[in-house]
């Protein structure tokens, strides 16, 4: 029964965790769990957190209650800078940084209050990994963050001289998706910036086919967005079987025309020549 009696205490302590990653990013509710006179292990924790580029972060610490504190210890450890941390010591009530230089990460209010951590606002270089480790005298309780910062790509369609549409989606963070309606004969590129961000380039050609209307469908993390443009009359049929086929039919009766012109022209001459001459004989023969 002890030992069942951890288990379920453990199991109940993973679920609020839970529950808080759930909550709203811009908010840290910190349950407040009574812990019991037995020792209670709990494995460390870690959540994937997906946040938009220029909203506000707050990231929780495990939900333990003040009054058994002895240290909070914030580790960060964002691409390409050295890992900074943040403690809070609650014997001499003193807090300390090491390696920390964004001002944009600080403590949610005093950290014998609230131990969270907040950054305001998100930028691109928060993309890293966060842990909160709270020491008590029954152990060590950690909680991970992976932030994921996303960017919104800006999204752009137009139609070149050749009769391609060309949909772009730039600077996006992770890499959009680009689908089209109807599906055409489509190339897709992708340009990787300096930043973590994707430009996705689609180019697509309809020769062949009867299309007046196309769409660009752009799927993205951060919401998807659809923009959709008529094709130039000119620039629609170039290239199309039936028109070449019109062409031709009409290149052969123009052709036949012109020659059926060229005949008739030259019959009807040749026999006014041939009035002119006969007039010309019987004038010759009444002069005799």
């Amino acid at each position: 029964m002890h030992t069942w009696g951890k288990m379920a205490a453990s199991m109940l302590l993973i679920s609020i965790i839970i529950m808080v990653s759930a909550s709203d990013n811009n908010s840290c509710l910190m349950t407040q769990v009574e812990m019991q006179s037995q020792r209670i292990f709990l494995n460390e924790v870690n959540t994937s957190c997906p946040v938009l580029m220029g909203k506000n972060a707050v990231l929780c610490c495990p939900p333990i209650a003040l009054k058994y504190l002895i240290i909070i210890t914030w580790e960060i450890i964002l691409r390409g800078q050295p890992s900074c941390k943040k403690g809070y010591r609650k014997e001499t009530n003193e807090t300390k940084e090491t390696n920390c230089t964004d001002e944009r990460i600080t403590w949610v209010s005093r950290p014998d209050q609230n131990p969270a951590l907040q950054i305001r606002p998100v930028a691109i270089t928060h993309d890293g990994y966060y842990r909160c480790i709270i020491g008590t005298p029954d152990g060590n309780f950690h909680r991970g963050y992976h932030l994921q910062v996303l960017v919104t790509p800006e999204v752009t369609l137009f139609q070149s001289r050749n009769g391609a549409v060309v949909c772009k989606a730039v600077a996006g963070k992770p890499a959009a998706q680009i689908s089209w309606i109807p599906e055409g004969d489509c190339v897709t590129e992708q340009e990787y910036w300096g930043n973590g961000t994707v430009t996705v380039k689609s180019t697509c050609h309809w020769e062949g086919h009867d299309v007046y209307t196309v769409t660009c469908h752009v799927s993205h993390l951060t919401g998807n967005k659809c923009l959709s443009t008529k094709l130039n009359s000119g620039l629609r049929t170039s290239g199309s079987p039936a028109l070449s086929s019109l062409r031709i039919i009409l290149y052969v009766k123009l052709s036949l025309f012109v020659v059926i012109l060229v005949i008739t022209g030259f019959v009807f001459f040749q026999r006014i020549n041939d009035v002119r001459m006969k007039v010309e004989g019987a004038g010759n023969q009444l002069n005799i």
